[in-house]
C-alpha cells in the first residue's frame, strides 16, 4: 500500500490517520483520504478539518482540550493524499487522490 499526504508538520499525523482509516475502519484509500482528519499544533491545540462535526470538538473542549478555530484558508495546510492498493480478488490497481481545492 504505497500513499503519502502533504501538509508539512501535518504529514506524520496524517499518515497515521490515513493509515488508522484504512486498517481499522477498513475504509477504501479513496475514502480514507477524504475523511477528515485533526492536527495538534504544539503549543496551540487541535485543530480539524470543516467534516469533523462540531458536537465532537465541543466535546473535546469540555474535557479540557484546547480546540482551535480554524479558518478555510489554514484548512488548505492539511494538505492532499495520494494512494494506491491491489483489490484483493481481481488484482486491479486502486488509487485515491485527496486534493487540496
Amino acid at each position: 500500500l504505497p500513499f503519502g499526504v502533504m501538509g508539512g508538520f501535518m504529514q506524520p499525523q496524517g499518515h497515521v490517520q490515513v493509515l488508522l482509516n484504512i486498517v481499522d475502519f477498513n475504509m477504501g484509500v479513496q475514502r480514507a483520504l477524504d475523511a477528515p482528519r485533526f492536527n495538534y499544533i504544539k503549543g496551540s491545540g487541535c485543530a480539524f478539518e470543516p467534516g469533523i462535526s462540531p458536537s465532537i470538538r465541543q466535546e473535546l473542549a469540555n474535557k479540557g482540550h484546547h480546540v482551535v478555530k480554524l479558518d478555510d484558508s489554514y484548512c488548505q495546510q492539511f494538505g492532499g493524499g495520494q494512494a494506491i492498493t491491489v483489490h484483493p480478488q481481481t488484482k486491479a490497481l486502486i488509487a485515491g487522490l485527496a486534493a487540496t481545492d
